[in-house]
Parts: C-alpha cells; structure tokens; sequence
C-alpha cells in the first residue's frame, strides 16, 4: 500500500534537525519518535547543513540567490521585448521615410 506524502511545515523541520544536534539517541529514533522516515530527517539535516537558515523556504518562496536569478531573467525578457519593439520601429521608419 502506497503511504501519503505528508508535508511538514518549516519549524517542525528545523526543531526535528536541532533535535538531532542536541539529543545524544540515534537518528533513527527520534524519527520513529516523531512519526517520520529516517531519510527524511536525514535529507532535512543535510539541507540545514547547507542552507542554515535558509534551509525549507516553503512552497513559491525561494532562497535570495534564486529569486535574484528569476528577478534578473524577468528583465532580461522586458529588454529583448523592447529592443525588438525598437528595431521594427527603426524599420518601420526607415522605410518610410523613402
């Protein structure tokens, strides 16, 4: 039988992982404890380990670097809308002014 994917909000995350940091038991208990798969915790660890605080940023919400690329991509899609505008107009222009 296929189990539910449960979704864990970001605190409950992050006190399972300092749970980890502070409690001498094994991993695999405080999961069991906590009702969630080992791997879980272990994946949530690794990630906390690598982003820190900005570790699990929620569903649409992105880390700064990402909302920086996704910022700069969005105007970089305006500029080459604007620049092909300008080049039809110079064209359009050109052509009739002949």
């Amino acid at each position: 039988m296929k189990r539910k994917n449960r979704r864990y909000s970001r605190e409950f995350k992050i006190e399972a992982v300092r749970l980890t940091e502070v409690d001498d038991r094994p991993v695999v208990e405080i999961a069991r404890e906590l009702g969630i798969h080992p791997n879980n915790l272990y994946k949530w660890r690794a990630q906390f380990t690598e982003d820190g605080e900005e570790a699990f940023p929620g569903k649409g919400k992105q880390r700064g670097i990402e909302e920086e690329l996704r910022q700069l991509r969005r105007e970089n899609m305006r500029l080459r809308e604007e620049r092909d505008i300008l080049k039809k107009a110079v064209i359009f222009f050109s052509n009739e002014s002949e």
